[in-house]
């Protein structure tokens, strides 16, 4: 793997998908449709996102790398490609599709990408199956799940064999946010998902795994999340406070919940220099690492000159730049 600052959160989508197996595949599976001036990804029937060939294109991602001084991009697929909601066959069926062709995109990189793959998480059994491939055969440094599957949260007791095994393999684990809660009280265009709800989602879900007691039954999980852990850092005061006043909650949390919030990752997705000041003073400057969302255009478009804003000391900003994703991803 190439040195310099590491981002985390980047995404891939194949410039063609395979073609549906079959009319019981169902509305969901994804198409690509080429048009004049990109390209558009067809899921349920409809215009899902426009893309170009960022997504695919690494010559013109390793260009926008250097612009942006990126040294090392983590690909992991677009979430909308999870495929929780499809059938599992069928589900099976794209996703390694798409691991391997992520896994193809990091082996023609020459040391600027690493790859982490889908997983079918509706059947746990074949999430772990995946897992584990994506780990032995393909070589990836792990997993990109979402905050939920298909409203079930991550913190519930039908995951934690997933969570088992990838504590065992010794995989990293991105979560980032899909079809959030909340959607239904919000007013205005569709990407208020993304502004919005994105960062609720993604903090009811790290507090799910909290609650769960998952941190402490697996202490070597690495957990990441994205969008700096979305609201996380402002639930954690109130969760403290109620451990102290409720004694059911109390019982529910054998440490601290701010001590076990320090055992994630987070990436540095906050587009605001105070914000990520307030994630260094929560979470510690240990469990901060670059991220961007690129190629879509909620992006960071320069991540590393955010952190040179810092007024913290030469190790700390060497942290937060690459040497807390390298120990995120177990390099």
């Amino acid at each position: 793997m190439n040195t310099g600052p590491i981002d985390i959160h980047t995404h891939v989508v194949p410039e063609s998908f395979p073609e549906m197996p079959g009319r019981d595949a169902g509305a969901y599976w994804p198409s690509m449709a080429a048009q004049s001036c990109g390209h558009n990804i067809m899921i349920d029937g409809r215009v899902y996102r426009k893309v170009d060939n960022r997504c695919w294109n690494c010559d013109r991602r390793q260009s926008d790398m250097a612009e942006s001084r990126i040294g090392v991009q983590v690909l992991s697929p677009m979430p909308e490609l999870f495929s929780y909601w499809m059938e599992i066959g069928h589900a099976k069926t794209l996703i390694r599709y798409i691991n391997e062709y992520t896994a193809k995109r990091v082996a023609d990189g020459q040391g600027q990408f690493v790859g982490l793959a889908g997983v079918p998480l509706q059947d746990v059994p074949a999430a772990i199956d995946e897992l584990l491939y994506a780990k032995k055969e393909l070589g990836m440094a792990g997993v990109e799940i979402g905050t939920n599957v298909n409203g079930k949260p991550l913190g519930h007791p039908d995951f934690e064999p997933f969570f088992a095994a990838a504590a065992s393999a010794g995989a990293a684990i991105f979560v980032h946010p899909i079809r959030p809660a909340g959607m239904d009280r919000l007013i205005g265009p569709p990407n208020l998902e993304q502004l919005v709800a994105f960062p609720g989602e993604t903090g009811l879900c790290a507090m799910s795994l909290i609650t769960s007691g998952l941190m402490t039954k697996y202490p070597d999980l690495r957990i990441a999340f994205s969008h700096g852990g979305g609201t996380l850092n402002a639930l954690l005061p109130r969760i403290a406070h109620g451990r102290q006043c409720f004694p059911k909650v109390q019982a529910l949390l054998s440490e601290s919940p701010v001590e076990t919030a320090r055992k994630f990752f987070f990436d540095t997705l906050v587009y605001d220099l105070p914000t990520l000041r307030r994630l260094i003073e929560v979470f510690g400057d240990t469990q901060l690492c670059v991220g961007t969302d690129y190629p879509f255009d909620i992006k960071e478009d320069d991540p590393v000159g955010m952190i040179e804003k810092l007024e913290i000391e030469p190790d700390a900003r060497e942290r937060l730049l690459m040497k807390n994703a390298r120990r995120w991803l177990g390099i």
